[in-house]
């Protein structure tokens, strides 16, 4: 796995490799500990034998159990409970707790979240058989995943993603170089729209990056952020390009993120009544 070196790079956590359930997950609660987010990455290939046959699927999956037995394409249905289990083993790991405690949303748009832990952020991107999660404590997080040969025609793209300041300098480099820094650029873009909950809703010639991708910019050019929006690319499985965009939203956090200390008073005592 290569990676780009951004400045803000070093606050995300380098995506981990999660080849099924039994993944050295303690890396990711290290990821945790040190950055306050982890980002994980996984293909649902290597999930299935041990998803399909573990005896404790219903409950694993929850309220998407439904959803997942409704589903007649095979390769839908299969890539679906990945990514579910996926998305639940990342958070189980970060949260200190089981993946079967967790109880996984949507969102209005299909983002995920984890009901009744709202200091938690969480984001799920798919393409191919390559899933990828991240998690955060610190504010929002959102990943992006494509292929790194996917077809990128600069003709055809540059008035619907490129701002004019990253046109200007795209129209400089050689058509090869070219194609990469523009699919990088959608890379991000899709991770930091993500991260806003606004996906492909907020146009992308509205805001753009510095040449090495770094920091956030006006469509003209001029810094839209400070320090509070950290980016990074990398290059995973030898055949993908993988972005995230991490925000601190600058608030006193724990870093106890045991999921049994991070409940909301509102959703615990919900649970306790329906207890008592």
């Amino acid at each position: 796995m290569t990676t780009t070196a951004l400045p803000g790079a070093g606050r995300i956590s380098t995506p981990l490799h999660a080849a099924g359930p039994h993944a050295p997950w303690q890396r990711v609660r290290e990821a945790m500990d040190r950055h306050g987010n982890a980002v994980v990455h996984t293909t649902w290939g290597e999930w299935l034998a041990a998803a399909v046959c573990d005896p404790a699927l219903r409950s694993l999956l929850g309220r998407d159990w439904q959803r997942y037995r409704r589903t007649q394409d095979p390769t839908i249905r299969y890539r679906f409970l990945a990514s579910r289990l996926a998305t639940k083993y990342t958070a189980a790991a970060a949260l200190r707790t089981e993946p079967a405690e967790l109880d996984l949303a949507y969102k209005i748009g299909g983002r995920p979240y984890l009901r009744g832990l709202d200091q938690i952020d969480v984001s799920l991107t798919h393409t191919d058989d390559v899933i990828a999660v991240g998690i955060s404590r610190n504010g929002r997080i959102g990943v992006d995943v494509e292929p790194a040969g996917r077809p990128m025609s600069y003709d055809l793209l540059q008035s619907h993603v490129l701002t004019s300041a990253e046109n200007t300098r795209l129209q400089r480099l050689p058509e090869r170089e070219r194609a990469a820094r523009l699919l990088r650029l959608w890379t991000l873009k899709e991770a930091y729209t993500k991260a806003l909950g606004q996906g492909l809703r907020l146009d992308f010639t509205e805001f753009g990056f510095t040449a090495d991708g770094s920091e956030l910019l006006a469509p003209d050019g001029r810094p839209a952020a400070h320090s509070e929006w950290a980016f990074a690319t990398h290059h995973i499985l030898g055949r993908y390009v993988l972005s995230a965009a991490c925000h601190d939203a600058g608030l006193a956090t724990s870093r106890d993120t045991a999921a049994r200390t991070m409940l909301d008073e509102g959703f615990l005592g919900a649970v306790t009544e329906l207890l008592d």
